[in-house]
């Protein structure tokens, strides 16, 4: 016969196990605590599991052709342009992998999803949160403020240097990187937008030479654009982002990111995120790297599906985390804006589906966190969906997505 204690102990222990399916009916959603994600049925999320199933076989029948060794991946691409050594650390990344989450909850896992592998550009989602981190502290003040107002001498860390030596002499010993005309103009935003067209060379790397124009007598004479009027990828000016940030908020910024972001949505202690040989500088007296915002050289983000996954869901709900803002709405909302230079493109590595121009099979006001690979995060509010496919042919995308639509059934 079970006594009073017992009668309560029970209770509470149903409590604890329904308490996530009480909290999933209110609408608030399921936010997966560390080392714990809940799973779903796919009939419970309201999918077709067998049209599910098949939108997931399409997505491992097209896995990437590009080298496993992503070494050699970036020896056979980006490694062919004008000084296009790699500079940082790579990793042979696994099978083609994914997840896909309704309301917070596991619908479908596949591949290795616990491996720790490069997510190349998926790297820039994180660095533009660290960015709205820093903006929502007040330690960046304006996005449409110049930068180079923001910034303090940064000296690079050259440990076999002699300041005294004659070589030396009238050499500063600092990297100048809004001393021109044009860069004094750059904000935040224009970085933040791939608008900057920022002037210079950076770990060794020019601004041109990353992803060249095909016409090279203009790689070293080209039009200078004023900021937030061009768009284009390009890594240097990623890099100097990643730079300009940790100068302001003189941490390191994989620190930075796991203090206020990534333990608060309980991802795993296993990521890490790199630089370069050669990209460090000496910060309050002690030697600290900038990270990279890519594996374009090597470098970046090394992490596992779930925790990609776990940004993903933050991003969904507005950034808000189990009751607590970590990032703001207003930049969020910023992030999300198209730039006018190209609309498909918010703040970097948000991909918009502005009039679905990114996946015409997808519903517009959708998100993707892109990097080569192809590494997905696909986010999509209204439907409560989201999404991670690792090594997945790119152009194969929109129609893996419209296999995962024509599977929800209550669309």
């Amino acid at each position: 016969m079970f006594c009073k204690r017992h009668v309560i102990s029970l209770f509470l222990a149903i409590v604890v196990l329904l308490f996530p399916l009480v909290i999933e009916a209110m609408g608030q959603g399921y936010f997966p605590p560390k080392n714990v994600w809940r799973s779903n049925e796919p009939a419970a999320a309201g999918f077709d599991k067998a049209k599910l199933e098949a939108a997931v076989s399409f997505a491992v029948a097209n896995e990437s052709k590009a080298p496993r060794d992503q070494q050699l991946g970036q020896a056979q691409t980006f490694g062919r342009e004008p000084f296009g050594e790699s500079i940082g650390p790579y990793k042979t990344r696994g099978e083609m992998t994914g997840l896909i989450i309704r309301r917070g909850l596991l619908v479908k896992s596949w591949g290795e999803p616990d491996r720790i592998d490069m997510t190349h550009s998926v790297t820039k989602s994180f660095l533009t949160a660290t960015v709205g981190l820093a903006y929502d502290k007040g330690i960046i003040k304006n996005l449409k403020s110049p930068v180079y107002k923001e910034m303090a001498p940064v000296l690079k860390y050259e440990p076999d240097r002699r300041f005294g030596s004659t070589d030396e002499f009238g050499r500063t010993g600092f990297l100048e990187l809004f001393n021109t005309s044009h860069n004094k103009k750059i904000d935040w935003d224009s970085l933040l937008r791939q608008t900057s067209d920022w002037e210079g060379v950076l770990w060794g790397k020019p601004d041109w030479a990353d992803r060249p124009a095909k016409d090279r007598k203009t790689w070293l004479t080209r039009k200078r654009n004023a900021p937030g009027t061009v768009f284009e990828y390009n890594d240097v000016r990623v890099n100097l982002l990643a730079l300009a940030a940790l100068n302001v908020i003189r941490e390191p910024l994989p620190s930075y990111l796991k203090k206020h972001l990534m333990d608060e949505i309980g991802a795993s202690d296993t990521w890490r995120w790199h630089g370069y040989e050669n990209s460090f500088i000496v910060l309050d007296g002690k030697i600290v790297q900038s990270v990279s915002g890519g594996g374009h050289w090597g470098g970046g983000m090394f992490i596992n599906a779930f925790d990609m996954a776990r940004l993903g869901v933050l991003i969904e709900n507005e950034g808000v985390w189990d009751g607590k803002r970590l990032l703001s709405r207003e930049f969020l909302n910023l992030a999300e804006t198209p730039t006018a230079a190209r609309p498909t493109y918010g703040f970097m590595n948000f991909f918009l589906n502005t009039e679905k121009g990114l996946y015409p099979k997808a519903p517009e006001g959708t998100v993707a966190f892109l990097g080569n690979g192809t590494n997905l995060v696909y986010i999509d509010k209204e439907n409560d969906l989201v999404i991670v496919a690792r090594w997945i042919n790119g152009q194969k995308i929109d129609e893996f997505l419209s296999l995962v639509y024509g599977a929800l059934k209550d669309e």
